[in-house]
């Protein structure tokens, strides 16, 4: 939620905003063939990037070279806002073998905000109700 309203409150000042989760980029990228310029302008030009979910789903090598790519061009340009479940140590879990997994996270963390959110989801307390 927290970064939804981040998005939304950038569009509502008129800054241009993308909220997608990482498997939506990651597909999107893997598949984009001839076109994979285009698809990572997509991910790179707007105002604020939200990357929600990583961590829920493993991916293959290829996707952390691809993810790395946008957050790379974006690095120190652009900010990125990244939900994840879980700490960076265990990355190397979602991207097994991928050698671009430590440059992924220096890139992310440097001059970064780190948010922890801990407790129950909203979404079990709301169907508590």
């Amino acid at each position: 939620m927290i970064s939804k309203n981040i998005v939304s409150n950038a569009v509502n000042r008129g800054y241009k905003g993308v909220f997608s989760s990482a498997s939506r980029i990651v597909a999107d990228l893997l598949h984009s063939g001839r076109k994979m310029k285009a698809a990572i302008k997509k991910d790179t030009s707007p105002d604020t990037l939200i990357i929600d979910e990583l961590g829920y789903l493993g991916f293959e090598q290829k996707a952390a070279d691809v993810l790395f790519e946008v957050i790379s061009r974006r690095y120190e340009n652009k900010p990125i806002v990244l939900t994840t479940n879980l700490a960076f140590s265990k990355w190397p879990t979602i991207f097994p073998g991928a050698a671009c997994v430590t440059a992924l996270v220096d890139r992310l963390t440097h001059n970064a905000e780190i948010i922890r959110v801990s407790g129950p989801s909203y979404r079990t307390k709301r169907n508590k109700n």
